[in-house]
């Protein structure tokens, strides 16, 4: 419940933060990429920017829980194996020490 309650007030914040921000500021930018060049109002441009950051985050974060997947099946395997191994050392019988 507190984490729910906490998640709606952070977006809440952002959102008053934007209303703000975009109310001061009404101008607008030049923003020149590779072939072109486009002029946009500066809160959208910050929004873009933000967006496409949020994006690439998401990404990277992705990727790295994909890999993080891969090694703890991985280990699961490996630990399956061993346990298998250990398992058929404890059952063999034992010889006399003459």
């Amino acid at each position: 419940m507190f984490r729910r309650i906490a998640i709606f007030s952070l977006i809440a914040a952002i959102f008053v933060v934007m209303l703000v921000f975009t109310y001061h500021n009404t101008g607008t930018v030049d923003v020149h990429l590779v072939f072109t060049e486009v002029s946009a109002s500066i809160p959208l441009a910050f929004t873009v920017t933000f967006v496409f950051g949020w994006l690439f985050g998401v990404v990277c974060m992705g990727l790295y829980a994909l890999r993080l997947v891969n090694e703890k099946r991985s280990l699961k395997r490996s630990l399956k194996v061993s346990e298998t191994e250990v398992s058929s050392l404890r059952n063999l019988p034992l010889a006399d020490a003459d």
